[in-house]
Protein backbone atom coordinates (compact mmCIF):
# COMPACT_ATOMS: atom_id res chain seq x y z
CA UNK A 1 0.00 0.00 0.00
CA UNK A 2 2.79 2.45 0.86
CA UNK A 3 4.52 1.45 -2.55
CA UNK A 4 1.50 2.55 -4.40
CA UNK A 5 0.79 5.73 -2.68
CA UNK A 6 4.53 6.15 -3.84
CA UNK A 7 3.87 6.05 -7.17
CA UNK A 8 0.84 8.00 -7.30
CA UNK A 9 2.50 10.80 -5.97
CA UNK A 10 5.23 9.87 -8.02
CA UNK A 11 3.64 10.63 -10.93
CA UNK A 12 1.74 13.74 -9.69
CA UNK A 13 -1.92 11.91 -9.87
CA UNK A 14 -3.17 15.69 -9.59
CA UNK A 15 -1.53 17.27 -12.24
CA UNK A 16 -2.74 13.82 -14.34
CA UNK A 17 -5.91 14.09 -13.81
CA UNK A 18 -5.62 17.76 -14.85
CA UNK A 19 -4.15 16.95 -17.79
CA UNK A 20 -6.78 14.50 -18.75
CA UNK A 21 -9.67 17.11 -18.00
CA UNK A 22 -7.92 19.31 -20.45
CA UNK A 23 -8.10 17.04 -23.09
CA UNK A 24 -11.41 15.41 -22.53
CA UNK A 25 -12.61 19.10 -22.53
CA UNK A 26 -10.94 19.95 -25.64
CA UNK A 27 -12.96 16.32 -27.34
CA UNK A 28 -16.46 17.20 -25.94
CA UNK A 29 -16.59 21.03 -25.05
CA UNK A 30 -15.06 22.48 -28.54
CA UNK A 31 -14.52 19.63 -31.15
CA UNK A 32 -17.41 17.23 -30.88
CA UNK A 33 -19.70 20.41 -31.09
CA UNK A 34 -17.49 22.27 -33.92
CA UNK A 35 -17.89 18.98 -36.12
CA UNK A 36 -21.14 17.81 -34.85
CA UNK A 37 -22.34 15.35 -37.75
CA UNK A 38 -19.33 14.83 -39.84
CA UNK A 39 -17.44 12.94 -36.88
CA UNK A 40 -14.67 10.54 -37.88
CA UNK A 41 -15.20 7.03 -37.40
CA UNK A 42 -13.49 5.49 -34.50
CA UNK A 43 -13.26 9.06 -33.20
CA UNK A 44 -13.60 8.12 -29.44
CA UNK A 45 -11.39 5.30 -29.66
CA UNK A 46 -8.87 7.49 -31.09
CA UNK A 47 -9.44 10.02 -28.87
CA UNK A 48 -9.02 7.89 -25.73
CA UNK A 49 -5.72 6.30 -26.83
CA UNK A 50 -4.35 9.44 -27.14
CA UNK A 51 -5.24 10.18 -23.91
CA UNK A 52 -3.85 7.42 -22.27
CA UNK A 53 -0.43 8.04 -24.21
CA UNK A 54 -0.50 12.04 -23.03
CA UNK A 55 -1.09 10.58 -19.39
CA UNK A 56 1.78 8.25 -19.36
CA UNK A 57 4.20 10.20 -21.55
CA UNK A 58 3.23 13.22 -18.43
CA UNK A 59 3.79 10.44 -15.74
CA UNK A 60 7.29 8.92 -17.30
CA UNK A 61 8.81 12.65 -17.46
CA UNK A 62 7.51 13.18 -13.32
CA UNK A 63 9.25 10.32 -12.56
CA UNK A 64 12.40 10.71 -14.39
CA UNK A 65 12.45 14.39 -12.93
CA UNK A 66 12.37 13.39 -8.95
CA UNK A 67 15.01 10.00 -9.96
CA UNK A 68 17.33 13.07 -10.98
CA UNK A 69 16.07 15.48 -8.29
CA UNK A 70 16.66 13.60 -5.61
CA UNK A 71 19.61 15.36 -3.75
CA UNK A 72 17.91 19.13 -4.66
CA UNK A 73 14.27 17.75 -3.35
CA UNK A 74 15.94 16.42 -0.12
CA UNK A 75 16.48 19.95 1.23
CA UNK A 76 13.44 21.70 -0.89
CA UNK A 77 10.84 18.64 -0.57
CA UNK A 78 12.16 16.52 2.32
CA UNK A 79 8.50 15.16 3.09
CA UNK A 80 7.59 14.63 -0.52
CA UNK A 81 11.03 12.12 -1.51
CA UNK A 82 9.47 9.37 -2.90
CA UNK A 83 12.58 8.22 -4.94
CA UNK A 84 14.96 6.26 -2.76
CA UNK A 85 12.78 6.43 0.20
CA UNK A 86 9.55 5.14 -1.26
CA UNK A 87 10.78 3.28 -4.51
CA UNK A 88 13.93 2.29 -5.27
CA UNK A 89 16.19 4.29 -7.95
CA UNK A 90 16.26 1.37 -10.29
CA UNK A 91 12.28 0.71 -9.63
CA UNK A 92 11.89 4.36 -10.67
CA UNK A 93 13.94 3.85 -13.88
CA UNK A 94 12.20 0.93 -14.55
CA UNK A 95 8.81 2.86 -13.94
CA UNK A 96 9.73 5.62 -16.42
CA UNK A 97 10.18 2.92 -19.36
CA UNK A 98 7.36 1.72 -19.14
CA UNK A 99 5.25 4.54 -19.10
CA UNK A 100 7.22 6.10 -22.24
CA UNK A 101 7.07 3.01 -23.82
CA UNK A 102 3.47 2.49 -23.00
CA UNK A 103 2.86 6.21 -24.19
CA UNK A 104 4.46 5.78 -27.36
CA UNK A 105 2.21 2.22 -28.17
CA UNK A 106 -0.91 4.54 -27.45
CA UNK A 107 0.33 7.52 -29.33
CA UNK A 108 0.14 4.38 -31.97
CA UNK A 109 -3.55 3.52 -31.52
CA UNK A 110 -4.28 7.11 -31.77
CA UNK A 111 -2.87 7.43 -35.41
CA UNK A 112 -6.03 7.73 -37.37
CA UNK A 113 -4.27 7.98 -41.27
CA UNK A 114 -0.74 7.16 -42.76
CA UNK A 115 -0.69 10.92 -42.83
CA UNK A 116 -0.96 10.88 -39.46
CA UNK A 117 1.85 8.77 -38.28
CA UNK A 118 4.03 12.16 -37.20
CA UNK A 119 2.50 11.67 -33.94
CA UNK A 120 4.60 9.07 -33.03
CA UNK A 121 7.83 10.66 -33.78
CA UNK A 122 6.60 14.14 -31.74
CA UNK A 123 5.50 12.41 -28.88
CA UNK A 124 8.74 10.43 -28.80
CA UNK A 125 10.15 14.20 -28.81
CA UNK A 126 8.58 14.99 -26.13
CA UNK A 127 9.56 12.60 -23.96
CA UNK A 128 13.31 12.85 -25.22
CA UNK A 129 12.37 17.05 -24.40
CA UNK A 130 11.31 15.58 -20.69
CA UNK A 131 14.59 13.44 -19.88
CA UNK A 132 16.93 16.16 -21.28
CA UNK A 133 14.88 19.06 -19.22
CA UNK A 134 15.29 16.78 -16.00
CA UNK A 135 18.79 15.83 -16.65
CA UNK A 136 20.15 19.57 -18.00
CA UNK A 137 17.94 22.23 -18.56
CA UNK A 138 15.84 22.47 -15.73
CA UNK A 139 18.90 23.79 -13.67
CA UNK A 140 19.67 26.24 -16.50
CA UNK A 141 18.90 29.96 -17.06
CA UNK A 142 15.41 30.42 -18.34
CA UNK A 143 16.05 27.43 -21.39
CA UNK A 144 14.02 24.68 -18.69
CA UNK A 145 11.09 27.62 -17.43
CA UNK A 146 10.51 27.27 -21.67
CA UNK A 147 10.54 23.91 -22.22
CA UNK A 148 8.29 22.83 -19.60
CA UNK A 149 6.04 25.40 -20.73
CA UNK A 150 6.05 24.32 -24.11
CA UNK A 151 5.51 20.77 -22.77
CA UNK A 152 2.36 21.63 -21.04
CA UNK A 153 1.16 23.47 -24.10
CA UNK A 154 1.99 20.36 -26.00
CA UNK A 155 -0.74 18.62 -24.70
CA UNK A 156 -3.13 20.79 -25.92
CA UNK A 157 -1.17 20.79 -29.14
CA UNK A 158 -1.00 17.17 -30.08
CA UNK A 159 -4.80 17.09 -29.28
CA UNK A 160 -5.15 19.38 -32.56
CA UNK A 161 -2.75 17.56 -34.76
CA UNK A 162 -4.21 14.08 -33.94
CA UNK A 163 -7.89 15.72 -35.37
CA UNK A 164 -6.26 17.71 -38.62
CA UNK A 165 -5.25 16.87 -41.68
CA UNK A 166 -2.05 19.14 -42.13
CA UNK A 167 -2.69 19.74 -46.08
CA UNK A 168 -6.30 20.97 -44.99
CA UNK A 169 -4.32 23.47 -42.33
CA UNK A 170 -2.21 24.84 -45.14
CA UNK A 171 -4.73 25.23 -47.35
CA UNK A 172 -7.26 26.84 -44.70
CA UNK A 173 -10.15 25.81 -47.02
CA UNK A 174 -12.50 25.11 -44.18
CA UNK A 175 -14.27 27.41 -41.51
CA UNK A 176 -15.09 24.72 -38.96
CA UNK A 177 -11.43 23.94 -39.20
CA UNK A 178 -10.23 27.52 -38.45
CA UNK A 179 -12.41 27.92 -35.51
CA UNK A 180 -10.85 25.04 -34.27
CA UNK A 181 -7.39 26.37 -34.94
CA UNK A 182 -8.16 29.64 -32.94
CA UNK A 183 -9.99 27.40 -30.24
CA UNK A 184 -6.32 25.63 -29.32
CA UNK A 185 -4.28 27.94 -30.49
CA UNK A 186 -6.11 30.02 -27.88
CA UNK A 187 -5.74 27.41 -24.59
CA UNK A 188 -2.27 26.33 -25.72
CA UNK A 189 -1.23 30.06 -25.51
CA UNK A 190 -3.04 30.33 -22.07
CA UNK A 191 -1.40 27.11 -20.72
CA UNK A 192 2.35 28.29 -21.70
CA UNK A 193 1.76 31.94 -20.37
CA UNK A 194 0.88 30.41 -17.39
CA UNK A 195 3.14 27.96 -16.52
CA UNK A 196 5.97 30.21 -17.47
CA UNK A 197 4.66 32.72 -15.10
CA UNK A 198 4.17 29.68 -12.12
CA UNK A 199 7.71 28.05 -12.77
CA UNK A 200 9.44 31.51 -12.32
CA UNK A 201 7.51 31.89 -9.03
CA UNK A 202 8.35 28.32 -8.02
CA UNK A 203 12.43 28.57 -9.30
CA UNK A 204 12.04 31.53 -6.60
CA UNK A 205 10.52 29.60 -3.71
CA UNK A 206 13.42 26.51 -4.42
CA UNK A 207 16.37 29.14 -4.63
CA UNK A 208 18.30 28.10 -1.44
CA UNK A 209 18.02 24.25 -2.93
CA UNK A 210 18.75 25.05 -6.38
CA UNK A 211 21.73 27.09 -5.33
CA UNK A 212 23.11 24.12 -2.83
CA UNK A 213 23.28 22.14 -6.46
CA UNK A 214 24.82 24.57 -8.89
CA UNK A 215 21.28 25.02 -10.68
CA UNK A 216 21.79 28.64 -12.88
CA UNK A 217 18.12 29.91 -12.24
CA UNK A 218 16.96 33.23 -12.90
CA UNK A 219 16.43 33.97 -9.53
CA UNK A 220 20.14 32.88 -8.54
CA UNK A 221 22.00 34.61 -11.39
CA UNK A 222 20.22 37.63 -11.47
CA UNK A 223 18.58 37.86 -7.82
CA UNK A 224 14.76 37.50 -6.48
CA UNK A 225 14.21 41.66 -7.64
CA UNK A 226 14.91 40.99 -11.20
CA UNK A 227 13.04 37.39 -11.20
CA UNK A 228 10.31 38.91 -10.06
CA UNK A 229 9.94 42.04 -12.91
CA UNK A 230 10.37 38.98 -15.41
CA UNK A 231 7.38 36.92 -13.98
CA UNK A 232 5.48 40.17 -13.82
CA UNK A 233 5.94 40.70 -17.87
CA UNK A 234 4.82 37.05 -17.96
CA UNK A 235 1.46 37.65 -16.30
CA UNK A 236 1.21 41.30 -18.12
CA UNK A 237 1.64 39.34 -21.65
CA UNK A 238 -1.35 36.52 -20.33
CA UNK A 239 -3.48 39.77 -18.77
CA UNK A 240 -3.38 40.92 -22.45
CA UNK A 241 -4.35 37.74 -23.71
CA UNK A 242 -7.19 37.51 -21.25
CA UNK A 243 -8.41 40.96 -22.25
CA UNK A 244 -8.44 40.22 -26.21
CA UNK A 245 -10.40 36.82 -25.25
CA UNK A 246 -13.17 38.84 -23.43
CA UNK A 247 -13.68 41.43 -26.18
CA UNK A 248 -13.57 38.45 -28.86
CA UNK A 249 -16.64 37.09 -26.31
CA UNK A 250 -18.50 40.08 -26.85
CA UNK A 251 -18.26 39.86 -30.56
CA UNK A 252 -19.82 36.59 -29.90
CA UNK A 253 -22.39 37.67 -27.42
CA UNK A 254 -21.25 34.71 -25.13
CA UNK A 255 -22.03 36.82 -22.25
CA UNK A 256 -22.10 34.07 -19.70
CA UNK A 257 -18.93 33.14 -20.65
CA UNK A 258 -17.69 36.77 -20.31
CA UNK A 259 -18.95 37.10 -17.00
CA UNK A 260 -17.00 34.11 -16.46
CA UNK A 261 -13.82 35.31 -17.48
CA UNK A 262 -14.21 38.48 -15.63
CA UNK A 263 -14.68 36.94 -11.94
CA UNK A 264 -12.81 33.75 -12.11
CA UNK A 265 -9.67 34.92 -14.53
CA UNK A 266 -9.22 38.64 -15.24
CA UNK A 267 -9.87 39.91 -11.29
CA UNK A 268 -7.32 36.63 -9.75
CA UNK A 269 -5.04 37.82 -12.48
CA UNK A 270 -5.08 41.69 -10.71
CA UNK A 271 -4.70 40.15 -7.58
CA UNK A 272 -1.98 37.81 -8.33
CA UNK A 273 0.04 40.76 -10.42
CA UNK A 274 -0.57 42.70 -7.44
CA UNK A 275 0.98 40.22 -4.80
CA UNK A 276 3.71 39.48 -7.37
CA UNK A 277 4.72 42.82 -6.94
CA UNK A 278 4.66 42.51 -3.41
CA UNK A 279 6.28 38.84 -2.71
CA UNK A 280 9.66 39.27 -1.24
CA UNK A 281 10.32 35.90 0.33
CA UNK A 282 10.35 32.19 -1.17
CA UNK A 283 7.19 31.48 1.32
CA UNK A 284 5.49 34.66 -0.96
CA UNK A 285 5.93 33.04 -4.10
CA UNK A 286 5.54 29.47 -2.90
CA UNK A 287 1.66 30.66 -2.12
CA UNK A 288 1.84 32.59 -5.53
CA UNK A 289 2.79 29.22 -6.80
CA UNK A 290 -0.11 27.08 -5.65
CA UNK A 291 -2.71 30.50 -6.46
CA UNK A 292 -1.17 29.92 -10.07
CA UNK A 293 -2.42 25.97 -10.46
CA UNK A 294 -5.97 27.10 -9.36
CA UNK A 295 -5.71 30.11 -11.89
CA UNK A 296 -4.74 27.50 -15.05
CA UNK A 297 -7.56 25.39 -13.45
CA UNK A 298 -10.10 28.25 -13.49
CA UNK A 299 -8.84 28.88 -17.74
CA UNK A 300 -8.71 25.39 -18.83
CA UNK A 301 -12.62 24.69 -17.09
CA UNK A 302 -13.79 27.86 -19.53
CA UNK A 303 -13.85 25.43 -22.45
CA UNK A 304 -17.13 24.32 -20.87
CA UNK A 305 -18.90 27.65 -22.14
CA UNK A 306 -17.96 26.45 -25.60
CA UNK A 307 -19.88 23.54 -25.37
CA UNK A 308 -23.28 25.44 -23.65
Amino acid sequence: MQTLRGILRLVRLPNLLFIGLTQWLLQFCIYQPIYTGDLPANDSKQFYALLVASLLIAAGGYIINDYFDVSIDEVNRPSRLVVGKLISRRGAIVLHFICSSGGLFFTYQAVRTISHLYLVPLNFLAIILLWFYSVRFKKSFLIGNLLISFLVAWTIVIFFLSKINPLDLVKGEELRQARFYQLCSLYAGFAFLSTMARELMKDIEDREGDRRYGCKTLPIVWGIPVARFVTLLWLVLLLILLLAVMVYLLQFKMRLAFVYAFLFLVTPLFYLIKNTAQATSEQDFGKLSNRMKWFLFAGILSMVFFYI
